[in-house]
């Protein structure tokens, strides 16, 4: 199924593309989920979900597609699987920013997103309800995040990006030089050092699990009002006819 959703940003659209790229940074604004490791270009972490009493964990991964700066244009692959075996979901998240102004960005959303198990009982309708809050909730943490922030860091420009890889070159540059000078012949260190460590781990609190009906809202009270109603009759008959016996 295919779902659209938008939210807006009070930094300029430059900022606003480092920001959306930093997966790490953006993580704990997501409701329900939690990166646990970063290995290369593959991002892996679980997001907890709960339907009533059942609560469920996807554990997955998730890539970059495609990173295009000159369109403002972002596409992000996710896989995950429940961790008891009872479904699985894909998205292929495409994200496109519009600037609305010098501090003003919008960031519209469409994720083509294919799920099995227990929660793709609520169809479209509501799981379209459901993303609609949930990137409610994720525009509100983000938001939160950039504001706690600007009062400690500068704004983060494309001149502030080329003088920050500069300098990183700079630094692994003279570490080579260093180590070549000291005998080791090692003059890729920088490089071999991040192929060789594996994966590496992000500490990150555990998230609380999204309420799939809370967030859904009054479409799926709808919907199991009926049952929940019957499920009542029955108590109260039960009730009556104990009554009776006694």
């Amino acid at each position: 199924m295919d779902l659209q959703n938008d939210f807006e940003v009070s930094v300029g659209i430059d900022e606003a593309w480092v920001v959306l790229n930093d997966v790490e940074r953006i993580a704990p604004c997501l409701p329900g989920a939690q990166l646990t490791e970063v290995d290369g270009d593959e991002y892996r972490g679980t997001v907890k979900v709960k339907v009533g009493p059942i609560t469920s964990q996807y554990k997955g991964k998730a890539t970059f597609v495609e990173q295009n700066r000159d369109d403002y244009r972002v596409v992000l692959r996710g896989e995950g699987r429940d961790t008891r075996g009872a479904g699985n979901a894909n998205a292929l998240i495409t994200a496109t920013l519009e600037s609305l102004g010098p501090e003003r960005t919008k960031v519209n959303v469409v994720t083509d997103l294919k799920v099995t198990g227990k929660v793709a009982q609520f169809g479209r309708g509501v799981m379209a309800d459901i993303s609609a809050k949930l990137m409610g909730q994720f525009a509100n943490n983000l938001e939160k995040m950039l504001e706690d922030q600007k009062s400690s860091t500068s704004k983060v420009t494309r001149d502030d990006l080329v003088g920050a890889v500069a300098a990183a070159g700079t630094s692994v540059g003279a570490a080579a030089a260093a180590d070549a000078a000291a005998g080791n012949g090692n003059t890729s260190a920088g490089a071999s050092g991040a192929s060789t460590s594996g994966p590496r781990k992000i500490s990150m609190p555990e998230p609380d699990a999204v309420d799939l009906l809370d967030a859904a809202g009054s479409p799926v009270m709808k919907r199991f009002a009926p049952v929940a109603g019957g499920a009542l009759l029955l108590m109260v008959l039960r009730w009556l006819l104990r009554a009776r016996r006694r």
